[in-house]
């Protein structure tokens, strides 16, 4: 407004990027830092204001995305288990607090210039795709098998994990999906079954990824069951707590996460 003292200043914030897919920000690196120093998921959520499910789904979604874990557990002792961040996950919260560091000083510069912006200066704001699905596995196309009408898309994912999926060759078309190239997976976690003792059995489902239940949260109706996957990565199902009591589910557990490749939506960054 003409004769308003308040000046214009300019902010920004720092965002991660793992082949177009966000792996976080100041509130995640705040929460990987708050787990330095508690050692403990729960201290580290309530230090930065968040639920502990919403803590633990922002760490299995780094995990996922950077390839490598970025915290670990610790066993249980006299003193009980608890929670670390690893070699890479204190590296990454080091330099993403550097170049925080030097991005605001930047900012701070331009800011300084912005008295010669008009007050009616239009703020852009990129557009950010949002999906409900739960599980997101960044990878790269290992294979393209065209079919009839639709083909097969397998993509390696993190710890040397492959997700098929089943697309129109339209999609695999406008997405340029070929060997080699970047892509990621999105499965809900309503279409993912839990199965235990499944060696030897011959299944349909075409996605069967092993790992060990991380986390078994129980709601009123249903449970959400976090699985751990070999190299980091993870996997969260949406299991009825009938079918937890059939399983009888529990943390530490062996199981199979099943999906069709019908279940799996594939994108591709920047398109």
């Amino acid at each position: 407004m003409p004769g308003d003292d308040k000046e214009l200043a300019l902010q920004g914030k720092v965002w991660m990027t793992v082949g177009g897919r966000q792996l976080g920000g100041s509130d995640r690196v705040a929460l990987l830092a708050s787990i330095a120093e508690h050692g403990s998921i729960t201290q580290a959520a309530k230090a930065v204001k968040m639920s502990y499910k919403g803590a633990w789904d922002a760490i299995e979604a780094m995990n996922n995305l950077a390839g490598e874990p970025l915290v670990e557990r610790l066993a249980g002792g006299r003193g009980g288990g608890g929670t670390r961040l690893t070699r890479r996950g204190a590296q990454l919260v080091e330099n993403f607090l550097q170049i925080e560091g030097a991005h605001r000083r930047f900012v701070e510069h331009l800011s300084r210039q912005s008295h010669a912006l008009a007050d009616d200066f239009l703020l852009l704001q990129t557009m950010k795709m949002k999906t409900s699905a739960r599980n997101h596995f960044a990878g790269k196309v290992a294979e393209v098998k065209s079919g009839a009408v639709n083909d097969e898309v397998t993509l390696d994912i993190v710890g040397g994990q492959r997700i098929v999926a089943v697309i129109t060759h339209e999609s695999t078309a406008s997405l340029g999906l070929k060997v080699g190239t970047d892509a990621f997976a999105l499965v809900k976690a309503s279409s993912v079954i839990v199965a235990t003792g499944t060696d030897g059995a011959r299944l349909s489902a075409r996605n069967q990824l092993q790992g060990v239940v991380s986390r078994l949260l129980r709601g009123g109706v249903s449970a959400d069951v976090s699985i751990a996957l070999p190299g980091g990565g993870t996997i969260g199902a949406t299991v009825t707590l009938e079918s937890c009591a059939a399983l009888a589910l529990e943390e530490g557990m062996e199981v199979t996460a099943l999906f069709k490749a019908s279940s799996v939506i594939v994108g591709a960054p920047g398109v």
